[in-house]
């Protein structure tokens, strides 16, 4: 089966209109897993969507979201990224070069959601700054 076809019923199953931006922004996500930005996801996609706006791009993102079909990065001080593995993991920034790499060995415990008397606390999202092992060596 092809990857726009898997990616249009992915969107269904999460209870998203596909669209043919929505489908083509849900299948970079997912084809790229580089914890793309609103202008890494329109720079790749315009030149075959001559028709797509940032605006779209960015209202994309933000209904994926809401669905759960992706999660919003906030690692970036710059740059929202966003990541289609919505599995719990967490992220590491490097400072020297703009990376961010999933890390997956993670104490599941750090992702229990506490109970909180003042909170109603929906996500945990962990991540780490500092220098990555190429630009450390460079």
């Amino acid at each position: 089966m092809n990857s726009y076809i898997q990616t249009h019923q992915f969107l269904i199953q999460k209870n998203i209109k596909p669209s043919v931006q929505r489908t083509a922004v849900m299948e970079f996500l997912l084809n790229n897993r580089i914890h793309a930005t609103v202008d890494e996801i329109y720079v790749a996609l315009s030149p075959d969507m001559p028709t797509l706006s940032k605006t779209t791009v960015y209202n994309t993102l933000d209904l994926l979201v809401k669905k759960g079909a992706v999660q919003m990065l906030s690692i970036d001080e710059k740059n929202a990224r966003y990541d289609a593995d919505t599995s719990n993991h967490g992220h590491f920034f490097c400072q020297s070069c703009g990376k961010v790499s999933d890390i997956f060995n993670l104490n599941p415990a750090l992702f229990e959601i506490p109970y909180h008397p003042n909170f109603k606390i929906k996500t945990v999202e962990i991540s780490y700054t500092g220098i990555c092992k190429e630009c450390k060596e460079n």
